[in-house]
């Protein structure tokens, strides 16, 4: 019979399973990999959550694997910035793209974008690219309305955005606080090719495997894949899947996730976490329940605007927020300023300190 997992049970296995309590992973790419997609709009946020998931990375180095292309942020899912393997992005768009271009025909038929435009730009971004290699988002703008695409009213944004999601560009190295743009079949010579039923038997076993427990559901959501897709994947995945059961709902994860289950308590009980406002952990699932309970949701997410403050993770559970404050006097580490949803216990706070050093110790080198 399948386990039955408790919501705080639950929790703690996806810590373990995204490899937020212990991992071996000596590469940026690696944690990338393993998690398949990870949230990038905020992208400090984002190279702080590969740094959490790879012991004693700094940030220099989350960032040499982006400029050195092992790394690519694109919107790979759900029209969100996410950072994935070089190599995935291309077959992961190959399942994704064509629901995101779809679900935005009504506010692209609002922009004046039709798909004769869609060319224009994308001849537009090919001549400035084969000239000179990288392009940041200011001049490819220019390109376009040189060729006749306004850009304003966010109508240059939807361009770059189809063309990311049709192939044609990829962010590439870093530029100021973002990033330059390159051809994609350039800058990612190697990529992966699945054929359909490949891709999503693929991307369900690594969804499942990274972040499990998770149920149907999540996994739709998460890729947004229609229900039907989901399943499919899912059909393909299981013979590699543990599952269990949790709130009456299928829920299935890596058989290794499972095993820690079967132990008297579950691992990461003690663990206090400072974990970015975009983490997967808290994003990669349509029901957060288990880990966010429905009275701080207003606290992470202010007024339900999408933008999700950074929090503090105590035994799976979200236990309060915390931001970046200001720099020491002397121009040291950055401080960490919590904000508990309830007074810490002394050894929460000793943990809270180390984990505050360990995050200073990642911006700073």
């Amino acid at each position: 019979m399948p386990a039955i997992l408790t919501p705080s049970s639950a929790a703690r296995l996806r810590l373990a399973g995204q490899r937020l309590l212990a991992s071996t992973f000596t590469r940026p790419v690696e944690a990338v990999k393993w998690m398949t997609a990870m949230q990038g709009q905020d992208l400090p946020g984002a190279l702080w959550s590969v740094g959490l998931r790879v012991p004693g990375a700094g940030r220099s180095a989350v960032q040499a694997a982006l400029d050195a292309g092992e790394i690519v942020r694109s919107w790979p899912l759900r029209g969100t910035l996410h950072l994935t393997a070089a190599e995935d992005l291309g077959w992961i768009l190959s399942l994704t793209s064509g629901r995101m271009v779809a679900g935005q025909t009504g506010r692209h038929r609002q922009l004046g974008i039709e798909d004769r435009d869609v060319e224009v730009a994308r001849e537009a971004a090919h001549r400035v690219l084969e000239e000179h290699g990288e392009a940041s988002r200011d001049e490819l703008m220019a390109a376009f309305q040189t060729a006749g695409q306004e850009t304003t009213g966010q109508r240059g944004i939807h361009l770059l955005w189809l063309l990311s999601l049709t192939g044609t560009l990829v962010q590439g190295p870093s530029h100021g606080n973002g990033q330059k743009f390159m051809l994609m079949e350039r800058w990612i010579p190697a990529p992966r090719v699945l054929d359909r039923s490949e891709a999503l038997a693929e991307l369900a076993t690594r969804y499942f495997t990274s972040h499990g427990p998770a149920t149907l559901q999540d996994f739709a959501w998460w890729a947004k894949l229609t229900l039907t897709d989901a399943r499919a994947g899912l059909a393909a995945a299981q013979p590699d899947l543990a599952e269990a059961q949790l709130d009456g709902s299928s829920v299935w994860m890596a058989p290794e996730t499972a095993a820690l289950s079967d132990a008297k308590a579950v691992p990461g009980a003690q663990s206090l976490l400072l974990l970015p406002g975009f983490d997967e952990f808290l994003l990669g699932y349509a029901d957060r329940s288990a880990a966010l309970a429905p009275e701080h949701a207003e606290a992470i997410v202010p007024g339900g605007n999408g933008v999700f403050r950074s929090t503090i993770v105590a035994g799976g559970r979200v236990a309060g927020t915390w931001a970046k404050g200001a720099k020491t006097p002397k121009g040291g580490a950055a401080v960490v300023v919590p904000s508990p949803f309830a007074e810490l216990t002394a050894a929460q706070q000793r943990k809270l300190d180390k984990a505050a050093a360990a995050y200073a110790t990642f911006m700073a080198s």
